[in-house]
């Protein structure tokens, strides 16, 4: 068989199959960035907290995250995930064994693990904001919610989608692990397409151009929200 009919639509290729896990990974890396974007938001408030207690917490949180590797917090998850489920349902009069679904805990995983590198770009473009844009704000009458969503978080939105978009390149390469618990993405498709026909070069070739095919699209992307932004500012009055 040929490479173009091993890789065609039909009946016979794997065409489809890789397209579906593809949109399968993009879809797992969003959810995983907004589960990021949640948790990592309320790490960098800790970490700016003017409570002591608080900037541990956020500190030990972005310690743990970084420091266990990526496929243990996965097993973590669902393996303890799935435990803590069926104990629930045994102690209500269930029975069995319940699994947990690997796109959840995937979007769980992944993400928590996001929101300890999001917390620090959210922290760096907080930083980052001219006090004086704040303090202006004030002077002008702006309530603090105004203030929040005209200055603050446009500011930070604007110094943050740099970092954000490194984040997403992480993230997508991460959702590769997932793999190892059922959920058929892109590094899970290779692998059952290489093992069905025993072409693991060409297979596992093909997975790694989707992948630079999906990063370069969306650092394209990125960069151009990026231009956006920049322009944005540049012609807000308020900013010059």
């Amino acid at each position: 068989m040929s490479l173009m009919q091993m890789l065609s639509f039909g009946d016979t290729g794997w065409g489809m199959a890789l397209l579906k896990a593809a949109l399968m990974t993009v879809l797992l890396t969003l959810a995983a960035l907004v589960v990021g974007a949640l948790v990592g938001s309320l790490v960098a408030m800790a970490k700016l907290s003017k409570k002591r207690a608080l900037r541990y917490l956020g500190d030990a949180y972005s310690i743990l995250f970084r420091g266990i590797p990526e496929l243990l917090v996965i097993y973590l998850f669902y393996f303890g995930g799935a435990s803590v489920v069926t104990a629930v349902n045994h102690w209500f009069g269930g029975e069995g064994y319940v699994d947990v679904p690997p796109f959840m805990v995937g979007a769980i995983a992944v993400g928590l693990i996001s929101a300890s590198y999001q917390a620090e770009v959210y922290r760096g473009a907080f930083i980052a904001v001219a006090k004086g844009e704040l303090e202006a704000a004030l002077a002008i009458g702006m309530n603090r919610a105004t203030r929040i969503r005209r200055v603050l978080i446009p500011q930070i939105w604007r110094y943050a989608l740099p970092g954000l978009g490194n984040v997403w390149q992480m993230s997508l390469k991460d959702s590769a692990l997932i793999s190892v618990i059922g959920l058929v993405e892109l590094m899970r498709a290779s692998q059952v397409a290489a093992g069905s026909t025993r072409q693991y070069f060409t297979f596992y070739i093909v997975g790694g151009v989707c992948y630079l095919i999906l990063t370069g699209l969306s650092g394209r992307l990125f960069n151009i929200a990026e231009a956006r932004v920049q322009r944005t500012q540049r012609r807000n009055p308020a900013q010059s």
